[in-house]
């Protein structure tokens, strides 16, 4: 049955139909967890700096497999951080199996690659060593947008998902009293996952260094495709072109090249971005310091 009619009738079905038929292909899947492949790359970020699209983008290509099952759309089971005490069976659940690449590598030549993409995992430090337990190996793709339009596009995002009452001003100044004791606790308890960290981070998540330096510390830098979002708004096909090459994939023209999650927003108060322009200055100098090369932000 084409995946389309499934996902067409899917979404047309009931909440509680909706919610039966997931449960029952996830337990399905958890009993085949053994046949199936772990992620070959991973996306990790950064929020807001078009991980969907480039996700979105890249599973168009035969060889890049969708997260199981295809019908869900689904990019990232958010295992690394929030579902982490749900298991490996579980984790190993969301993707292909051999015997699925397998067949497609009998018919096309080449075999095809398993990942996700979760912005998230950039920014929550326990990550990359979770990563390194199970996938050492894995390709890593990183997207870095200029932090300034990257801030205010996330705060438009938690106001468009009704998280946030705050102007954009104010939900700046309130980041430091959000966060406070948030990294003990994630520092104390390794599964705890701290809302505020995740969702009001505006200002932080956009000091890229020290997140780059915490995945450099496990990971050695060829493991690592890092390139600014500017880059993939700019030219979806040659970013695309750029990472499947990464991945050992034969280029693939893009059918569709639609910009995903594009927020609309009103045009940002002058002087909070003087202010956040001169704020991360010292920051993206550091940040091309470190990767050898500069972006088109002020510097």
């Amino acid at each position: 049955m084409p995946t389309g009619f499934v996902t067409r009738a899917k979404d047309r079905s009931p909440r509680w139909m909706k919610d039966t038929a997931n449960a029952m292909t996830r337990a399905y899947a958890v009993r085949t967890a053994d046949q199936r492949h772990l992620p070959d790359f991973l996306i990790i970020g950064t929020k807001r700096g078009g991980t969907t699209s480039l996700w979105n983008y890249l599973i168009q290509h035969p060889l890049v497999m969708p997260m199981y099952p295809a019908s869900r759309g689904v990019k990232s089971p958010g295992y690394y951080y929030v579902n982490y005490g749900k298991g490996d069976a579980w984790y190993r659940s969301h993707f292909a199996t051999e015997r699925e690449l397998d067949r497609i590598e009998e018919r096309l030549g080449t075999r095809p690659v398993t990942g996700e993409a979760c912005p998230y995992y950039m920014y929550f430090p326990p990550v990359p060593e979770r990563v390194r337990a199970r996938t050492p190996d894995v390709k890593i793709i990183v997207t870095l947008r200029d932090p300034v339009k990257r801030a205010y596009s996330h705060y438009w995002e938690r106001v468009g998902d009704g998280v946030e009452d705050l102007s954009f001003e104010d939900a700046l100044a309130a980041e430091p009293e959000r966060l406070r004791g948030e990294r003990e606790k994630m520092a104390a308890d390794p599964m705890y996952y701290s809302r505020a960290h995740d969702f009001y981070t505006y200002r932080d998540r956009g000091i890229y260094r020290p997140q780059l330096e915490n995945w450099f510390s496990v990971f050695p830098r060829e493991q690592f495709l890092i390139m600014p979002a500017e880059d993939l708004y700019g030219n979806e096909q040659a970013a695309v072109d750029r990472v499947t090459e990464f991945l050992g994939l034969p280029a693939h023209p893009l059918k569709i090249a639609k910009r995903h999650n594009h927020l609309p927003a009103p045009p940002m108060n002058p002087d909070i971005k003087e202010e956040l322009t001169e704020f991360y200055r010292p920051h993206n100098r550091a940040l091309y310091a470190l990767l050898g090369e500069e972006y088109s932000w002020p510097a």
